[in-house]
């Protein structure tokens, strides 16, 4: 053992001696050349960083007033089937954005990589000056709130994930953002629901909420008052700036650890009730039916996902590797994640990388020699309540079904799986999804 300790720091010491030798002085020589010089007029261009290499798109001035990324950074949402088209954005389809997840080198998910999910509908053009925010229904003063009101009033900033009930494990996807990009986690800044329903005066019989969108089908999702009256916010913020229009701008709900599609995007209503709409949201895919009706669903159980490696990806060498990976939970923080290198025979306890927040991805890491064998790859973490995410048979077992009716997605609450996902590497170093 106090070899292979031994080995390691070796290994990592000469990986680290050799980055320095032969990247930071470059690196630091085209970041200055890339700087525009003292005193340069606004159209002038950047050094390059490399002979005969172009500098970055725009003006320096321009790059300096906001910020792009290096251009040697390529990474990419991935765009689930044709729903970019605008001719397609009708009822029915969907506009979908995944989260890299394997390329994601932290726990807070940047903005221009958080994942996008509309039903059916383009993004709206609103103007902020113009927009309003109404309180209304069950409530003894129905209130009206432009931007600049709700952002005179106290607010509150937290690290909170947000995912959709449909990520789940699937054997007919191989990556891991095709199977679980849609989840991310941002700093969201705004006003505690909570806070505008007082100031209205809530009923002592009403019992739900009825968040409205500003999109053309103005989609709504009905979430229990008890909920509202918690850890609900209304964001304007994201990650240091004003929401994005894809995810919601200027105004969304964003519900702590319930499923995504209570965190009504756009939002220009909240309606208090004493029963929920029974929508769409409530009626369709997302309330899975049981023999005593439609069953509702909403916090989510723990869940966790090795991002490297994953699906996709190919080990270049047998020898030291980490393996990464993100786990979260509904139910609170994250206690422990484990890992398995034997298809989940054996378990050993996982390193959890900085603080484990409430409702908040948190990484994970566990060191790995490969011997260049195959092996079976998975995870599973223990929330704060003691729940332990479920093996894919557990959890198609708690629904009364089959695992392969999970996967055809045919079972009653498939869309709401936290079950175990396992990535498969073979002896060529190829990872893949082996889901069986």
């Amino acid at each position: 053992m106090e070899t292979k300790k031994a080995s390691r720091r070796r290994f990592l010491r000469q990986a680290a001696l050799v980055g320095i030798a032969a990247g930071a002085a470059p690196a630091l020589k085209a970041q200055m050349e890339m700087m525009p010089m003292s005193g340069s007029s606004t159209g002038g261009s950047a050094a390059a960083s490399s002979p005969g290499a172009a500098a970055p798109p725009g003006n320096p001035t321009d790059r300096l007033a906001y910020g792009v990324r290096s251009r040697h950074e390529k990474t990419i949402r991935a765009i689930a089937g044709d729903s970019v088209n605008p001719e397609h954005m009708h009822f029915g389809r969907m506009l979908n954005v995944l989260t890299p997840l394997q390329d994601i080198v932290g726990s807070i998910t940047p903005t221009p990589l958080h994942f996008v999910s509309a039903h059916g509908y383009t993004p709206p053009d609103i103007d902020p000056k113009a927009h309003r925010l109404m309180v209304q229904g069950m409530v003894d003063r129905p209130l009206v709130f432009t931007l600049d009101e709700l952002k005179q009033l106290p607010s509150t900033s937290r690290i909170i994930y947000l995912e959709c009930q449909a990520n789940r494990p699937e054997y007919k996807q191989e990556t891991l953002e095709l199977t679980f990009g849609k989840t991310g986690c941002s700093q969201w800044t705004g006003v505690l629901l909570s806070v505008l329903l007082k100031e209205a005066g809530v009923r002592a019989d009403a019992k739900w909420i009825v968040g409205e969108g500003s999109e053309n089908g103005r989609m709504t999702k009905s979430t229990p008052l008890s909920k509202a009256m918690d850890d609900v916010l209304v964001a304007y913020g994201m990650n240091g700036e004003a929401v994005r229009p894809e995810n919601g701008y200027p105004l969304r709900l964003v519900v702590p650890g319930f499923e995504a599609i209570h965190s009504v995007k756009w939002l220009r209503q909240i309606k208090v009730t004493d029963r929920p709409y029974m929508g769409f949201q409530e009626t369709g895919r997302y309330s899975p039916r049981t023999p005593k009706g439609i069953e509702f669903t909403f916090a989510q159980g723990p869940k966790s996902v090795i991002t490297y490696p994953s699906g996709g990806q190919k080990l270049m060498r047998h020898g030291f590797h980490e393996i990464r990976g993100l786990a979260w939970s509904g139910g609170g923080r994250v206690s422990k994640a484990e890992v398995s290198l034997d298809g989940g025979k054996t378990w050993k306890e996982a390193q959890l990388q900085g603080p484990a927040l409430p409702v908040a991805h948190t990484r994970f890491t566990l060191p790995w020699q490969w011997n260049g064998e195959d092996v079976v790859l998975m995870s599973r973490c223990t929330d704060e309540l003691g729940e332990v995410q479920p093996t894919l048979a557990q959890f198609a077992k708690f629904w009364g079904a089959t695992s392969a009716e999970f996967l055809a997605g045919t079972a009653s609450g498939a869309g709401h799986s936290n079950a175990i996902q396992p990535w498969g590497v073979r002896k060529d170093g190829t990872v893949f999804n082996a889901i069986t």
